[in-house]
């Protein structure tokens, strides 16, 4: 799957337009696959991903939109959701949509608090994209507030 994303050469991470290209590379080898295939998903997160990193944010957004239905209509674990609404969140924001980026970005803490617990890795990293998304917004004294709070947290972990 590695080929997808990084060059076998260098070891970085394909990005811009050729990370775009191997995205619909990506989608268009799996795409005749049944709809519960776990690869056609993965190529579908891939292409979504690589349009955002040639950064078509519309694009990305239509393509990430359609797989989170996709995933909700199969039944796919929170976990994978909670990821996909994080790349969402951030398309959001690329897209200046911050209001729904931030409302996202809540969505997906709230939901890693409850799935795994507020001292988990993922959990404060949602929470970090909160305070962020909040802080883009000029809402400072809420993100303040919200990081005060996840301090003792964060210490702990």
């Amino acid at each position: 799957w590695e080929r997808w994303h990084t060059c076998s050469l260098c070891e970085q991470q394909y990005h811009g337009v050729v990370a775009c290209a191997l995205g619909w590379a990506c989608w268009k080898t799996y795409l005749g696959r049944p709809e519960v295939d776990e690869l056609r998903r993965m190529g579908m997160e891939q292409l979504g991903n690589g349009l955002s990193r040639a950064e078509h944010y519309e694009d990305a957004l239509s393509v990430m939109e359609a797989e989170l239905a996709t995933l909700r209509r199969l039944g796919a674990s929170e976990a994978n959701i909670l990821g996909l609404q994080t790349n969402l969140a951030c398309t959001y924001g690329e897209l200046g949509r911050l209001g729904e980026a931030s409302n996202m970005f809540h969505d997906v803490y709230s939901g890693r608090l409850k799935l795994y617990g507020e001292e988990h890795q993922g959990t404060l990293r949602a929470a970090l994209n909160c305070a962020a998304s909040l802080n883009q917004q000029e809402r400072f004294e809420e993100a303040n507030s919200f990081m005060r709070k996840m301090m003792p947290v964060a210490r702990r972990v």
